[in-house]
């Protein structure tokens, strides 16, 4: 990563690349000119180097916190939405959001949901070894520590709503999958997207089916990837990887991985497996890191959950409370 994170990709908006201490090494931020001030899409891990990355972005582009005007955040996932509140504490700008992601920002990050016991509960059941389950609950910690301080007031948007940013009519989009309300934002005068974590290049974006999850985020996932499918885009702006100037293409070749990857989850289930031993074998993932391990695990389970209600395969719950998955 470069030393100056910032370059303009399309007229009026600047991508911001924000370094992360995990496998995944970066998030593509958004600054979008806004009449006399700015818009943030997205706001990267609270940690000194991305505060760093984000000081060199305004010192390139001559400008301050106090310029954003707004901020919209696609997601609630920690590395969109740590640093909402750093920024909020500088400008006091409005943060737009879906209400799913507003629900799920005090699921995640207030301590309901994935930081309780109830994702000690979840790995259990999912097969995860006794020994393996404190690094990863450490992990989570680390991960929710760099969220803080939160933003104390959050605002909603509405799929189907439009956004003017200076020149340009966004339309939002519904994008669930890899969050349950994600959004992302159209400009139809030039055919550009802004794909969140939605559509990404070189890697597909992890759906998974995690304790807080509405049900069947998989197929939730390729029934959006079929209805964007209609839209004419020349160039999408993705949160992780390079620009995507291939944007058909690119949702075929999702849709492909997916239909392979439910062949070889079907295939790993073997006579019958846990989500931890099928995800071994889809992820070879004996040599993931505690953080990668908690990600190879949900998105088995929402490849496996998508089996199940196809009549492929069957679920029961063993004696020690394991999710149980067999062929029917």
């Amino acid at each position: 990563m470069s030393d100056n994170p910032v370059r303009e990709v399309a007229e009026g908006i600047y991508q911001i690349r924000l370094p992360l201490p995990f496998a995944l090494n970066h998030v593509n931020c958004y600054l979008l000119r806004d009449g006399a001030g700015w818009t943030l899409l997205d706001t990267g891990l609270n940690t000194a180097p991305a505060q760093a990355a984000w000081q060199a972005a305004f010192d390139t582009l001559h400008i301050t916190p106090a310029d954003i005007q707004r901020m919209i955040l696609t997601h609630v996932h920690p590395d969109h939405y740590g640093m909402a509140g750093w920024f909020y504490e500088q400008n006091h700008a409005p943060i737009l959001l879906s209400p799913r992601e507003r629900d799920l920002a005090r699921l995640l990050w207030g301590g309901e949901g994935l930081l309780a016991t109830a994702f000690d509960a979840y790995l259990h059941r999912c097969g995860m070894p006794a020994e393996q389950i404190p690094a990863v609950m450490e992990g989570l910690v680390f991960t929710a520590e760099r969220t803080f301080p939160h933003p104390p007031v959050l605002d909603t948007l509405q799929a189907g709503d439009s956004l003017r940013v200076g020149q340009r009519v966004l339309r939002v989009l519904s994008a669930p999958g890899h969050s349950d309300g994600q959004l992302i934002f159209y400009d139809a005068d030039d055919q550009l997207m802004l794909s969140g974590d939605h559509v990404l290049m070189h890697i597909t974006p992890n759906i998974g089916l995690w304790p807080d999850n509405e049900p069947n985020p998989l197929g939730r996932y390729l029934q959006s990837l079929e209805a964007l499918d209609a839209y004419p885009v020349r160039l999408a702006l993705p949160g992780h990887k390079t620009l995507i100037q291939d944007w058909h293409g690119r949702l075929a070749e999702l849709r492909a991985h997916h239909a392979a990857r439910l062949q070889h989850t079907q295939m790993a289930v073997g006579a019958g497996a846990t989500v931890y031993t099928t995800s071994l074998q889809v992820f070879q993932s004996q040599r993931f890191s505690p953080h990668e391990w908690r990600f190879a695990m949900a998105e088995t389970l929402a490849h496996l959950e998508v089996l199940q209600n196809r009549g492929s395969i069957q679920q029961r719950e063993t004696d020690e409370g394991r999710w149980w998955f067999s062929p029917v």
